[in-house]
């Protein structure tokens, strides 16, 4: 099973300015597409996490950017689980274009019931992402 994930990414015009740039805002979008992308690839869809009564809002985000992304440029997006916690996962992602990197970033969700309450994630998704951490963290080393 991957545990980082690669997505490709177009850039569309709707995304750009009028120099043709990528606008700040579309990487966020961005990046939640690699992370849909993998935990669809670890056999979980978050559409199946959210009719289970569970939600991973964003409560945290970095970003650094490194270069511009332009009109039609295509993308490589390389996502991966950092930490796991019992009620907390933090995903970091880079952003590569043809001559390098363009953006290295984190998000950082907790789990909410349907409710609202801050609650652990479930026992079988905790697993997963317990695992892609520890074994992405052996993997940097």
């Amino acid at each position: 099973m991957p545990l980082a994930v690669e997505t490709p990414i177009r850039v569309r015009y709707a995304e750009t300015d009028a120099m043709g740039v990528a606008h700040h805002a579309s990487y966020v979008v961005w990046l939640e597409v690699g992370r849909s992308e993998w935990m669809r690839r670890q056999g979980r869809s978050y559409a199946d996490l959210e009719v289970s009564g569970y939600h991973l809002p964003v409560v945290g985000l970095s970003v650094r950017y490194l270069a511009a992304a332009r009109y039609d440029d295509l993308l490589t997006l390389r996502t991966w689980v950092a930490e796991a916690k019992s009620r907390q996962v933090r995903f970091n992602y880079e952003l590569r274009g043809a001559k390098g990197p363009l953006l290295r970033g984190e998000t950082v969700h907790v789990c909410l019931s349907r409710g609202g309450a801050v609650v652990a994630l479930p026992a079988d998704l905790r697993q997963l992402l317990a695992h892609a951490a520890s074994s992405e963290t052996m993997d940097a080393d």
